[in-house]
């Protein structure tokens, strides 16, 4: 084999140059964030953050949730489960009790932690150490709990959430105050599950029937089409799930859309740990195509929330 030939360096003296006085920069000292003093406000680490990126579009967000909230408009959050399991139920509470979320829609894990909750104050097995003996999620009290009241939600033509949140009121579990649910519930705000069959550990308990989740369930996806329709000019927030609640929020847009609802000028915001296919498309870009805006928010929810409701309301507190 005959030994390659190397190229001769490519010579740069030739190269034009210009003035970096006269290029446009998209990023200037004007931008820079601002250090702030010990005992800060709220407030004041909002403005001190830099005029780039996230920086730029999270005090946006909070201008626009306030606005939604300013204007009785709907302020619906849909979430995954994992939002419970980080501890955040008193925050979300705190927003319901102050009439600033106007509607929950959960996944099927989310009645499942939240339930556990209520009942025992804590949630969440270590599915390593039970999956192997064939274990997991066969929690008696949680299989029939939950259940009974599909079961009976499905008999008296209504929906899982409310289903789910009376049951936990009317058993008086000691820590019914920790619960969306039955906060929900208390306070006649709608709450809605979004269910896929055999994806929750309820569904393997012999109580589990295929025809009451799927008639309880469906009936609160025509309750979430329902507060969707009222959407215009409102705000939609995805937390934590990745795929069901997004797929369920664009067929809902899609429904009263076609029904003749105007709903083509709104908020959406996504927060999750990482930028999902999903959650980007359905939520933040393909519903807010013809008007509104769609922000992502990548980091821990246990983190971004606290922040995002804290922004929120020193901004409403601020502005009243």
């Amino acid at each position: 084999m005959m030994p390659r030939k190397m190229p001769e360096p490519l010579e740069f003296s030739g190269l034009h140059t210009y003035s970096l006085h006269g290029r446009p920069s998209k990023v200037t000292v004007d931008n820079f964030a601002r250090p702030l003093p010990a005992g800060s406000t709220v407030r004041a680490l909002l403005e001190s953050l830099p005029d780039q990126l996230l920086g730029r579009d999270f005090p946006e967000l909070i201008q626009r949730l306030a606005a939604v909230h300013r204007g009785g408009r709907q302020l619906l959050l849909g979430m995954g489960a994992h939002v419970i399991k980080v501890g955040l139920n008193p925050l979300l509470i705190d927003l319901m009790e102050r009439s600033i979320i106007t509607g929950l829609a959960m996944n099927g894990a989310c009645i499942i932690h939240d339930a556990e909750i209520a009942m025992a104050g804590f949630t969440s097995e270590e599915v390593g150490n039970v999956l192997g003996n064939g274990a997991f999620g066969a929690a008696r009290e949680t299989g029939e709990i939950l259940n009974q009241a599909i079961n009976q939600g499905a008999k008296d033509g209504i929906g899982m959430g409310e289903a789910v949140g009376a049951a936990l009121d009317v058993a008086g579990f000691p820590y019914n105050d920790k619960s969306l649910l039955v906060t929900a519930f208390r306070l006649g705000i709608p709450v809605t599950v979004h269910v896929a069959m055999g994806t929750d550990i309820i569904h393997i308990h012999p109580s589990a029937s295929g025809e009451a989740i799927g008639a309880t369930s469906h009936r609160d996806f025509r309750i979430f089409c329902a507060q969707v329709a009222e959407l215009q000019h409102g705000a939609y927030l995805n937390i934590g799930s990745a795929v069901l609640l997004p797929e369920v929020f664009l067929k809902a847009l899609t429904v009263v859309r076609n029904l003749g609802h105007q709903v083509d000028d709104f908020t959406t915001a996504n927060f999750d740990f990482m930028k999902q296919y999903r959650s980007l498309t359905n939520v933040v870009n393909r519903p807010t195509a013809k008007g509104g805006k769609g922000f992502h928010v990548t980091g821990h929810h246990e983190l971004m929330i606290p922040l995002l409701i804290a922004c929120l309301l020193d901004e409403l507190a601020t502005a009243s």
